[in-house]
């Protein structure tokens, strides 16, 4: 399949004769004379690109580049003109013109062109693509009210240039909402730079920060540039912020606050343009109390908190949590395709997951792994996972809603495992009809044809 290319001009001669030329160098070409027609070919023929005369009579180039741009902001569109200044190239390229060409036209020039256009869109294309299916994979997975609400707080904030601040136990994924927001931000585009301060010695964290220059001390053999110098225009994610040292913190607050830092041992005023994220999961403010933070730097990066929630308090996002983990180690190992009982699924309901989505990512990997049989049941579950649903401490529950909606969806798996998964039996035996039984079956989760 040959690119199609779309030729507007207002000159007959032209249209024949550079179609002519572009169909035997094996380009499809379809013509338009002015820029109404062009609108109308562009929206029949779906073009890959447009070679678009600047002066036509009734809607000129530029505002038909305009029209072009705001349906198919993608399309690859070359100015040609016979009357070019550098005034008129520089309006077309700043509405989204990827080149401009003067006549009289060189034809090397323009299949040169055409072709690094073209070029210049598929790594468009595989950009996008790619940036998609990383916010796919860093997506943040279950439907429970606590993760609603996160995705609506990222929604919000992420757009923004505002400097965030993520709280949580280790395991929610701060990182994992850090990225989110980065990669749906104005500065997708640019780096996402991140920095363990818990893993960074604090006799190397400025370095790693603000880089430095040969001879800087010893060892420094050549000059390296630093996470807030390769950050610039892109995202630095402080990660862990509560680990870093009073010191180090006080230099970090004195650079957000003027944007401008030297290298170690250099002279040079660098500046920065960066949108900090730092994620924590300590509470700071008590840690201010203690001498342990500095409260500028607190408020300087608390314009945005955001604070992910412990998987115990989602416990409803355990199944499709599960279910994604089997998927993804399946595609990744040499296990094949696995899945788990519906009695597996909500004894790990019952566990308070201390390591939060980490520790049940860890927990599906060892299985999968360790399980010989395709499917995963209660007894393949290693202690203390695989304690039963009963004995979990309700007293730990916010309300007396959810500790009734525990006690109950404990009492009834209590009930079916002791009536060997006989629901006509169990429903009998617990007082209630079959149909509401298998209701609230289906409630936990349990596929009931």
């Amino acid at each position: 399949m040959f690119p199609t290319v779309l030729i507007v001009d207002d000159e007959t001669t032209i249209l024949q004769s550079l179609g002519g030329i572009l169909s035997d160098e094996g380009f499809d070409t379809i013509t338009a004379s002015n820029g109404y027609e062009a609108l109308k070919k562009i929206a029949e023929d779906s073009p890959d690109i447009v070679l678009l005369d600047i002066w036509m009579p009734g809607m000129d180039g530029i505002e038909t580049l305009k029209e072009i741009k705001k349906e198919n902001p993608f399309l690859p569109v070359v100015i040609i003109s016979g009357h070019g200044t550098i005034e008129t190239a520089v309006k077309a390229t700043k509405i989204g013109a990827y080149d401009f060409i003067e006549k009289p036209l060189a034809i090397e020039k323009v299949i040169l062109t055409i072709n690094n256009a073209l070029n210049f869109r598929r790594l468009e294309e595989e950009n996008r693509y790619l940036r998609k299916k990383t916010l796919d994979k860093h997506s943040l997975t279950g439907n429970s009210p606590p993760i609603q609400e996160l995705r609506k707080q990222i929604a919000v904030a992420a757009p923004t240039d505002a400097w965030i601040l993520i709280t949580g136990e280790n395991g929610t994924g701060k990182e994992l909402v850090a990225r989110t927001i980065h990669y749906m931000s104005n500065r997708a585009e640019q780096p996402l730079i991140d920095v363990n301060c818990a893993a960074t010695p604090e006799d190397l964290i400025e370095r790693e920060l603000f880089g430095y220059e040969k001879g800087a001390f010893a060892g420094a053999d050549a000059r390296k540039r630093g996470k807030f110098e390769i950050a610039n225009h892109g995202t630095l994610f402080l990660d862990e912020i509560g680990d870093m040292s009073l010191s180090a913190q006080a230099k970090i607050n004195r650079v957000l606050q003027e944007q401008k830092f030297k290298r170690i041992g250099g002279t040079r005023t660098l500046t920065t343009d960066v949108r900090v994220i730092a994620a924590t999961n300590k509470d700071l403010e008590k840690e201010i109390e203690r001498g342990n933070f500095r409260e500028d730097l607190y408020y300087r990066l608390n314009v945005i908190p955001i604070e992910v929630p412990p998987l115990r308090n989602r416990i409803e996002d355990i199944d499709l949590l599960i279910h994604t983990f089997l998927n993804e180690f399946a595609g990744e190992g040499h296990f094949g395709k696995k899945s788990m009982t519906p009695a597996a699924i909500e004894a790990l309901k019952s566990y308070t997951w201390p390591g939060n989505v980490r520790e049940l990512k860890n927990l599906v990997e060892r299985l999968v792994i360790m399980t010989p049989s395709d499917v995963i049941d209660i007894k393949d579950i290693p202690a203390p996972y695989a304690q039963s649903p009963q004995k979990k401490d309700l007293f730990n529950l916010h309300s007396l809603k959810d500790a009734t909606k525990e006690f109950e969806r404990a009492y009834i798996l209590h009930k079916l495992k002791k009536n060997n998964d006989d629901i006509t039996r169990t429903a009998k035996e617990i007082g209630i009809e079959k149909r509401n039984l298998i209701k609230k079956l289906r409630r936990y989760g349990f596929q009931i044809a």
